[in-house]
């Protein structure tokens, strides 16, 4: 395997600065727009779930929005797709705090991640022997470096090449090279792709390209799927990177679009919500409520009882009538009493 960077690569074709033109105008604007947004906790959690199916679904990890949010609320429900999905989130949040704190991002990071992510907490390949394999066939299509010892080496070059602030490439083709180098070098046993795809958005926010972590690829990828494994594999061993990385900036034009029209989405939810409640229970309604009804997609007495600062009574009165007139449903979870804003639900389910 090459070191990075790849000096050798043309990075300005016209292609690519035509592709990169358009995924950064995109990208600004969904920066500019999240910033306009006063609780942006509201909108990360909902675009973090979203992310984290989407991302699990690559791997053929597939669940329900609604075993989410019944794992997310720590009730005792058990579904091992939900609660991989739900570690993934955990692990979003986790990458995002350490590099607000760190100010770089390290092979460390990555290990910490994919132990989140994957009950396999081995950390970096040691045993020779993995393979990338045809699920269909059986073909092996690609063996990674073998040796812990030149997999530790590969992913302080790729580290490196992360955090190096005098690169004037531009962030978003670095992260297209930095996407394929951590994903030919395949570090871990378990849970490379969605490892692989976290650290894609933390780069954007370490390049200050965005402030939070709201904008995340595998969307798009699941549904060019084949291209992205076509494309990879053709880089890999035609060294035909112009391509890959124009797809890259493509999916970053694409779903920085998408992303923007779910904030509006859910703005525009918010905004229908909160004249219903105001209307139809107008002692009840406060901007506090409000927010932790949008802040996940369901509530307990408990969250109400903390983030307004009323008595468990009190919340409960609140969360039933709010029941009473359509604006929430209540389930019974285990011993756990749990109030839905199926509204959200069946929003975040379109996207």
């Amino acid at each position: 395997m090459r070191l990075l960077p790849f000096s050798n690569y043309n990075l300005k074709t016209p292609k690519i600065l035509d592709a990169l033109n358009e995924a950064s105008r995109s990208l600004a604007e969904l920066k500019g727009f999240a910033n306009s947004i006063p609780n942006q906790h509201i909108l990360i959690n909902a675009i973090t779930i979203s992310e984290a199916k989407d991302s699990s679904a690559i791997e053929n990890i597939v669940t329900s929005h609604d075993s989410i949010y019944k794992v997310l609320t720590e009730s005792g429900f058990k579904e091992d797709a939900a609660k991989e999905v739900v570690d993934y989130r955990s692990a979003i949040w986790r990458g995002y705090s350490l590099i607000k704190e760190k100010g770089f991002i390290s092979t460390n990071v990555l290990i910490e991640l994919q132990s989140m992510i994957e009950p396999n907490k081995t950390g970096i390949r040691k045993t020779p022997g993995t393979n990338l394999v045809n699920s269909k066939t059986g073909e092996i299509i690609y063996t990674p470096p073998q040796a812990e010892r030149e997999i530790r080496d590969l992913l302080k070059n790729l580290e490196d090449y992360i955090n190096d602030y005098d690169d004037e490439t531009d962030p978003l083709i670095k992260m297209a090279l930095i996407h394929y180098q951590f994903e030919t070098i395949h570090p871990f046993y378990d849970g490379n792709g969605r490892t692989g795809r976290i650290l894609n958005v933390l780069y954007l926010v370490l390049s200050k390209l965005l402030d939070s972590p709201i904008l995340y690829l595998s969307n798009y990828i699941n549904k060019h799927k084949d291209e992205y494994y076509r494309l990879f594999t053709e880089f890999r061993e035609n060294d035909e990177y112009e391509n890959w990385i124009v797809y890259i900036l493509k999916g970053v034009n694409v779903t920085s679009k998408n992303t923007i029209e779910l904030i509006k989405q859910i703005q525009k939810e918010m905004d229908s919500y909160k004249e219903e409640f105001a209307k139809k229970l107008p002692k009840v309604y406060s901007d506090e409520l409000l927010n932790t009804l949008f802040y996940e997609v369901y509530t307990k007495i408990s969250y109400v009882e903390e983030k307004c600062r009323v008595t468990r009574q009190t919340a409960a009165t609140y969360l039933n009538a709010l029941v009473g007139v359509g604006l929430l449903e209540y389930e019974k979870i285990g011993r756990e009493s749990i109030y839905k804003n199926t509204r959200l639900i069946d929003l975040l389910s379109k996207f």
